[in-house]
């Protein structure tokens, strides 16, 4: 299934920006990044569930917010790109 993920962590201290950091590796590790703090993950469900309890533990749940939004498994006819970068096919061809 697709899931699209948001942050948004606060960074006005030291910390804050290393929660900023650790969630952006985590998410990294599940999906592409799409724009700054929004990333599209293509996982099953116990991959999901993996992701939601790290995510979870890195970020300040009094200052930091995360946003799951499920796209299902017929993510490609809800997904519309508009300009300059170029989309991406996760269930594409991959040339190495």
């Amino acid at each position: 299934m697709m899931v699209l993920i948001t942050y948004d962590v606060q960074t006005s201290s030291p910390e804050g920006s290393k929660r900023l950091r650790a969630v952006s590796k985590i998410c990294q590790n599940y999906g592409q990044r799409v724009q700054n703090s929004v990333f599209e993950c293509l996982v099953d469900p116990m991959q999901f569930k993996q992701l939601k309890v790290q995510l979870e533990a890195v970020i300040d749940p009094t200052a930091d917010s995360l946003r799951y939004y499920m796209l299902g498994a017929n993510w490609k006819r809800k997904v519309e790109h508009v300009g300059a970068k170029q989309g991406y096919d996760p269930e594409g061809l991959l040339l190495l």
